[in-house]
């Protein structure tokens, strides 16, 4: 009997400490760059560069055919990947999107500027007094430009 509550114990202590080694086994310091595929790599390129206002990224000589890279924040990247041949039918504002920060009270700026450009946006107010500002790429993709938060 002694020896089954030893074997017991022991399992659930492994058990356990399995579990928890599982549970930090990957740790994230920041991140990175997100990669979006594109049909027409100018015109994405373009969109990027001069509506959202990113600062292109030098790409290594043999993928610039194929690769545009855009400077979002220190350390973190859009990637355009050449290569789309259907539709973004998954993205919306409600569902899949990304975002991305903007200045504190920049919202009427923006605006104006969308307006001026003759693109399509969606603007709200969020729960906490912050705007958020919806544009869509060229390829479909859901931008969110979200203020920071109301304090």
């Amino acid at each position: 009997m002694n020896y089954f509550r030893i074997t017991t114990v022991f399992l659930l202590l492994i058990s356990t400490v399995s579990f928890a080694q599982s549970q930090s086994a990957i740790e994230i310091q920041g991140y990175n760059h997100v990669g979006l595929y594109v049909k027409d790599l100018r015109e994405s390129a373009k969109f990027y560069r001069e509506i959202i206002g990113l600062k292109p990224v030098d790409v290594p000589d043999n993928l610039v055919a194929i690769r545009r890279w855009f400077q979002i924040a220190p350390n973190q990247q859009l990637h355009l990947l050449l290569g789309r041949n259907e539709p973004v039918t998954n993205n919306d504002k409600n569902g899949g999107h990304f975002s991305l920060t903007i200045p504190k009270n920049s919202a009427d700026k923006i605006e104006a500027f969308l307006k001026e450009k003759g693109l399509a946006y969606v603007r709200q107010k969020r729960f906490d007094g912050a705007f958020q500002i919806y544009v869509t790429d060229p390829d479909g993709y859901v931008i969110e430009l979200n203020e920071p938060k109301v304090e």
